[in-house]
């Protein structure tokens, strides 16, 4: 078991830096969750080129690198990349105490990090809508009294029983092409929304907005990925615009993100009622 612990800890080190971050917090959880519990017995199948290779054996050390691992092989359901986690939940900074929303919970391993990271006094509202993966996290996540899972879509119209409470942080873990404006009014004062922005096709644009002000978002473009669609945020004129954007590789220059229908000379990409802009958020 020793020899187990001192993978875990060789891996959170691996996989943090790895993101270009030092935070110890986000080493401390990396090292204290086990992936294992997450998954089903193994061997595991963890992604290789364009399938997968089982695990020689059920030994958890062989889960303590930084590779994809299949959840639902079949229908290329994976348990994220470590690195790219890490990277992600860096720029999302969960804080002692904060109320996290994680969309796209899986089985449930991203969302023990995160309620690792908020602490007792934190809460994370988690949201899977498979409903075998969510039963699995359900089960799992019952050791973390701070986590509330839901099996269902985190896609709400707003309405008085489907609204999202306010959160310091919003965590997606599937690709959306249209950002519901639910998520940016969840966001509160200092809020970080980090999420993939992804066209229908290819690889998409992992995004960090920070809530600024009343009506006012930054918003910075932290790197490439591929993710699992979200559903109910697929459009196609967004993912157009988004993957005509990515095509001169301009992502760089996102500075803010607008809510309205009438983007300016500013604007990289945009949706219904937004779009990323080139421009600072205003003061």
């Amino acid at each position: 078991m020793a020899l187990l612990e001192e993978h875990r800890r060789f891996f959170a080190q691996l996989v943090v830096r790895g993101a270009g971050s030092s935070d110890s917090r986000l080493v401390a959880a990396f090292s204290q969750i086990a992936r294992e519990d997450f998954l089903e017995a193994g061997p595991w199948w963890v992604c290789a080129g364009e399938g997968y290779l089982p695990t020689p054996d059920a030994d958890p050390r062989w889960l303590y690198q930084d590779v994809l691992v299949g959840l639902d092989p079949q229908n290329h359901i994976n348990n994220g990349q470590p690195s790219l986690h890490a990277q992600c939940l860096a720029a999302a900074a969960p804080r002692e105490a904060d109320s996290v929303i994680h969309v796209g919970a899986g089985a449930g391993y991203y969302s023990a990090i995160l309620a690792h990271l908020v602490g007792p006094t934190g809460n994370v509202l988690a949201f899977e809508r498979e409903l075998a993966l969510a039963k699995k996290a359900a089960a799992t996540l019952k050791r973390w009294p701070n986590v509330e899972l839901r099996a269902q879509c985190a896609v709400t119209q707003g309405s008085d029983d489907t609204a999202l409470p306010p959160a310091d942080v919003i965590y997606v873990n599937a690709g959306v092409a249209e950002l519901p404006a639910p998520w940016l009014d969840a966001l509160k004062p200092g809020g970080r929304l980090v999420l993939p922005l992804t066209p229908d096709d290819g690889y998409g644009l992992l995004l960090q907005i920070t809530r600024t002000g009343t009506g006012r978002f930054s918003a910075w473009g932290l790197g490439r990925a591929g993710f699992t669609p979200c559903v109910g945020t697929r459009d196609t004129c967004a993912s157009r615009s988004l993957a005509h954007a990515l095509g001169v590789e301009t992502w760089r220059e996102i500075r803010s993100l607008v809510r309205g229908d009438n983007p300016d000379a500013s604007a990289w990409c945009h949706g219904r009622g937004w779009w990323l802009s080139r421009s600072p958020p205003e003061p």
